[in-house]
């Protein structure tokens, strides 16, 4: 899927809409010891207005974040097509609609046993229809549907008792604190995905797009246990990567202006890429006309292949936008300076008096020094 396709979902993924429908729910409350405690499956125009509402903001929840960070699209392998792959059980869920009770225990099966989660938690899983809307060649849309894209969208959301602090006890006369005994399900999911994708606007089944609230920290269970995927880079593993392929191929021609011009760099196909439907991604070709119009070396650069092969092995390429700073950040063993994306041109390193200087450009002598406002002399 790309950008607008994720967003043509999320913007219809509402009662309101008039292209979407919500059909079924399954929930199941699952306690930390991997037993389900409650299980329900509904019909969605059977539930109370109120819990619906909770359970459709719950889902479309998934769909938010960005591609690349938040949302993260695999291919399953080929053993995932067998009776007992992921492929095959999300496949059944679909078609039996969550109104089939064999195919619907077995994809809870497969989440509960092979999911890593500390906590007791709610599953949450639509049944959902997607009218598509006819789009002519300037992709404006019709109201008339050509095909209809039946998919399920299945939420972990997590469970607690919260913590409301103190309160008044009128019966005492004093300030107390709150015992709290309510199991409190999470609107916010830390985890999901749904199935099949919505690609070149028609259902891929041999894809699964996976969503996590901590792109740093996605749940590698649910990607490689539950989705039967093969887990790819995380945004900051990418960033890290890209920081090993630097320091590896420019080494000491390594600068303050070499940095901050690289990220200027990547920040400009972002932008330039943005009525793009695909993000962009930075491989080795790329990398080399940002490195040498830098100023580094065509000596350092005869090594960029190999050290990007060996350190972003066969994948396409890096993603643009997960290798961005928004600020550049310079730091000694004694003092730190954050430099905002406006003003990097504002500093520079300099030999002074034979010792290596930062130096700053102040266009106002008047700065703060904790909190307190006085002028450079």
């Amino acid at each position: 899927m790309n950008k607008k396709e994720v967003a043509e979902i999320k913007k219809n993924f509402t009662d309101s809409s008039g292209f979407f429908t919500l059909n079924h729910i399954l929930t199941a409350y699952v306690d930390p010891q991997k037993n389900i405690l409650c299980k329900e499956n509904k019909l969605y125009s059977l539930i109370p207005e109120d819990e619906g509402a909770v359970m459709l903001e719950s889902l479309k929840k998934i769909l938010g974040g960005r591609l690349g960070k938040n949302l993260t699209e695999y291919g399953f392998p080929n053993e995932e097509y067998n009776e007992d792959g992921a492929q095959n059980d999300l496949y059944a869920a679909v078609r039996g609609k969550l109104e089939d009770e064999v195919s619907c225990d077995k994809l809870l099966t497969r989440i509960i046993n092979n999911m890593e989660y500390e906590m007791a938690y709610t599953i949450i899983i639509g049944y959902c229809s997607y009218s598509i809307m006819t789009k002519d060649r300037n992709d404006e849309s019709y109201d008339d549907a050509a095909e209809e894209y039946n998919f399920i969208a299945a939420a972990v959301c997590p469970v607690s008792t919260g913590d409301d602090g103190l309160i008044f006890d009128r019966e005492k006369n004093a300030i107390v604190k709150k015992a709290n005994t309510d199991l409190i399900v999470s609107r916010a999911p830390t985890d999901g995905f749904f199935y099949p994708v919505f690609s070149d606007r028609s259902p891929d089944v041999n894809r699964v797009m996976y969503y996590t609230k901590t792109p740093k920290k996605p749940n590698i269970s649910v990607i490689e246990d539950v989705l039967g995927c093969n887990f790819v880079m995380t945004c900051q593993s990418e960033k890290e990567t890209f920081q090993q392929v630097l320091t590896d191929v420019v080494g000491d021609e390594l600068s303050y202006t070499v940095i901050t011009q690289v990220n200027e760099s990547l920040r400009d196909i972002v932008n330039n890429s943005k009525n793009e439907t695909e993000m962009p991604l930075i491989d080795d070709n790329k990398l080399h006309g940002i490195l040498f119009d830098a100023g580094v070396s065509s000596e350092k650069l005869d090594a960029l292949p190999a050290v990007f092969k060996e350190k972003v092995g066969d994948a396409d390429g890096l993603t643009a936008e997960n290798l961005i700073e928004n600020k550049t950040v310079l730091e000694t063993a004694e003092i730190t300076i954050n430099i905002s994306r406006d003003a990097t041109d504002k500093v520079r390193t300099s030999v002074i008096g034979g010792r290596r200087c930062l130096v700053i450009d102040l266009d106002d002598p008047s700065i703060s020094i904790n909190g307190l406002v006085t002028d450079v002399t």
